[in-house]
């Protein structure tokens, strides 16, 4: 069977994320030691599924065996599922799970509305608007770190939808939106969203959407982005597998992806 190009360039981005020597499995899972990993927040273990198979980032080396043997009891779906990953790990903390989803110029169904600016990145009204949410959604837009322009709806002179995205490393553009919650199901998030991915897309980037919510998955959908896989980070509770593989744990959620 021929290798899926879009799979293909998606994991190549989160092997350089790793921030150490991995190899992504066509099936199964590999699991690395790196300090210096972007899969997760500093200490926590970062685990990327793309297709069949899955990487792991552990930020100790006596983390990695217990990591190994536990990865080695599941198949790859359930590695990314908090649930099922806390039978064989004792989970302290968890930060997603959240939807990994790819789009190239072959796939992307753009939304022929056009936006109603186009704002620098720093720039007032953008810094009003997300002051003008709740902080938590304001925080998982990744809005007010994005590097490219931020594409914009007003309703008057008032702000209601923005996107833009973050340059990751790999030539990646990761898609941030985020609709007024006053205004949403009137279709501004797929006006904006459009506008950022046709401005990463003309860049030569590749488009990423991370997304938990299903609205949001849904938008994504809707302009020919894929969903390739999940990504999940955990913290497990000192002495990590050994004795305790195979119990059942259970494990609080954090209200938001990491960004």
């Amino acid at each position: 069977m021929a290798a899926d190009p879009l799979l293909t360039r998606a994991r190549r981005i989160w092997v350089e994320l790793a921030g150490a020597p991995v190899k992504f499995p066509s099936q199964g899972s590999a699991v690395v030691v790196s300090a210096a990993s972007l899969l997760s927040p500093p200490g926590w273990i970062g685990i990327v599924g793309l297709g069949d198979g899955a990487i792991g980032t552990v930020p100790t080396g006596d983390l990695a065996v217990s990591v190994r043997e536990a990865f080695a009891q599941l198949p790859v779906p359930a590695l990314t599922d908090p649930a099922r990953l806390g039978a064989v790990l004792p989970l302290a903390g968890v930060l997603g799970p959240a939807t990994l989803a790819y789009c190239d110029e072959h796939g992307f169904r753009p939304d022929t509305r056009e936006v109603t600016a186009e704002l620098p990145a720093v720039h007032g009204d953008l810094a009003a608007f997300l002051a003008s949410v709740p902080v938590d959604e304001a925080e998982e837009s990744g809005l007010a770190g994005i590097t490219s322009p931020a594409f914009v709806v007003r309703a008057g002179a008032r702000l209601v939808a923005a996107a833009g995205y973050q340059r990751w490393p790999g030539n990646v553009a990761h898609v941030c939106v985020l609709t007024a919650p006053s205004e949403r199901g009137r279709g501004h998030a797929r006006v904006v969203a459009s506008a950022a991915v046709t401005h990463s897309l003309a860049g030569g980037m590749l488009p990423q959407w991370r997304a938990r919510p299903e609205p949001s998955r849904r938008v994504a959908r809707t302009l020919g982005f894929r969903e390739l896989g999940v990504q999940l980070s955990i913290r497990v509770r000192q002495p990590a597998v050994g004795s305790t593989a195979g119990r059942s744990h259970r494990c609080g959620r954090h209200p938001a992806v990491h960004d």
